[in-house]
């Protein structure tokens, strides 16, 4: 892979490149893109930029303000493969063309004033993280929502509700159960091959690939293991996974969702997020408190716990994300840290005796996120906690489902609601605005936004429970 403008611009010249695919992240986590002629893409452009017109992505400029300037990492090059012309794609940050800024509600250069942040106060200088993106591949998606419908319907071949259903050539039963995806074998994982070839495509990305493996539910829940990489790259590489899975699966007549809750009552998809510090190449989370973890490893986890309802905002900001964080899922329900309990936000997973693999699993995350925001958030919540040396109190090593009532209530939970994770964030955001990382224009907008384009419009619109619930009323 690349490294350095000069080893692109070589690239495009050996390999007869002449088409350049640019992409960058909205506010929103979605990838958007441009491709460029190799006569637009000069060493010049990876400093200054390609201009473009920013009003028309959401929650970015006017219309009066609209110039911008995406500027291409040259470290991320790769081939795309879902084009038929060969084309060379690249990750960019955003830049202001008349200043030369960089544009502060661009989720990229934001994580990266985190990372910059975290250096001025000497703590560390390397984040790691560890995202585990979960997904649903579902061979058949039809919603609407209008004046007078509303109605969604998913369909799976391995769907435990087909059992019964007559197919073409018979069925020949082996749907998933219930609850019971978790790993099985051919002929109930249909999905063996599709899973392989969306691995293999992302390592020929520049994604570490690991493994994959079908998740707990019913309808084709899949898994794909990729490696911790330092913030920045791992938040590029959750694009890609999420660009890769989609396009693998169209290719096959099926569709991918990272939706959190797409099926009533079974397992949704979260993305597990792993997270450690590490100063001039030494890790700084191991120790020897309760699981091997240092004082500075504790005090992480008190601010993310301290802050976690105002995090949310970001690492779950869908309102699908609140039918996944309920109880009876293994969901991570509860404000808590511990080293076996999945219902745990936060778990810490068994690393042996090695200090460079000792981290924590911050379980709340999904991957309707933007992971540029998402894991800034977390590091920021956790930095505070380390300069404020917040107790996380002890840890939940006991079965949440036999404490009684009175002491689950002494634990306190995650949000119920989109609405009730802005709320916290609009009353929790001073860790953030620390190095004017998140700045207070980027809050507002981005609570604004939320509120105007899905709260509320959520609350005007009857659902189809509601008919089941009131209609002879």
């Amino acid at each position: 892979m690349p490294e350095t403008p000069q080893d692109v611009l070589k690239m495009i010249q050996d390999e007869n490149i002449e088409l350049i695919d640019l992409k960058f992240v909205d506010l929103f986590g979605i990838w958007q893109h441009c491709t460029f002629h190799r006569s637009l893409i000069e060493e010049e452009s990876f400093d200054e930029g390609i201009a473009f017109d920013g009003s028309s992505i959401r929650g970015w400029k006017a219309i009066n303000a609209s110039d911008m300037s995406m500027v291409p990492d040259a470290s991320t090059a790769w081939f795309d493969p879902f084009m038929d012309t060969p084309t060379l794609s690249m990750v960019c940050s955003i830049k202001e063309p008349r200043t030369g800024e960089w544009y502060e509600r661009d989720p990229r250069s934001l994580a990266a004033r985190a990372l910059e942040y975290l250096q001025s106060t000497g703590i560390g200088d390397t984040v790691y993280c560890g995202p585990e993106p979960e997904f649903f591949i579902f061979d058949d998606v039809r919603y609407d929502q209008n004046e007078h419908e509303g109605y969604y319907h998913v369909d799976s071949a391995e769907g435990m509700w087909n059992s019964g259903r007559s197919e073409d050539g018979g069925n020949l039963g082996f749907k998933t159960g219930y609850k019971r995806g978790y790993f099985p074998v051919s002929p109930s994982d249909t999905l063996q091959d599709i899973r392989t070839e969306m691995l293999l495509t992302m390592g020929n990305c520049g994604v570490p690939i690991e493994k994959h493996h079908h998740e707990v539910g019913t309808a084709g829940q899949c898994e794909l293991g990729i490696r911790f990489s330092p913030l920045i790259s791992a938040a590029d590489n959750v694009m890609t996974y999420k660009y890769v899975v989609k396009n693998v699966a169209r290719k096959y007549g099926k569709s991918a969702t990272f939706m959190p809750k797409p099926v009533f009552n079974d397992n949704g998809s979260g993305m597990h997020t792993h997270m450690s510090i590490w100063k001039d190449g030494q890790p700084l989370f191991f120790g020897d408190n309760y699981a091997d973890l240092s004082d500075l490893a504790l005090y992480f986890i008190g601010g993310l716990l301290k802050h976690a309802p105002a995090v949310l905002a970001f690492t779950n900001p869908s309102l699908n994300s609140y039918k996944r964080l309920v109880p009876g899922f293994e969901a991570p329900v509860n404000l808590a840290y511990s080293q076996g309990n999945r219902s745990a936000s936060i778990r810490i997973p068994l690393t042996g005796s090695n200090p460079k693999a000792k981290r924590l699993e911050f379980r709340c995350p999904d991957a309707s996120s933007n992971p540029y925001l998402a894991f800034a958030a977390m590091l920021m919540a956790g930095l505070d906690g380390i300069q404020n040396k917040i107790d996380p109190g002890e840890a939940l090593d006991v079965d949440i489902y036999e404490l009684s009532p009175e002491e689950l209530s002494k634990i306190p939970s995650t949000p119920g609601s989109l609405e009730g994770a802005l709320s916290a964030l609009a009353h929790d955001s001073e860790f953030l605005t620390k190095g004017g990382v998140f700045t207070e224009d980027f809050i507002d907008n981005y609570i604004t936004y939320k509120l105007d384009n899905e709260v509320n419009p959520m609350r005007l619109r009857p659902h189809p429970f509601e008919y089941m619930l009131y209609y002879d009323a």
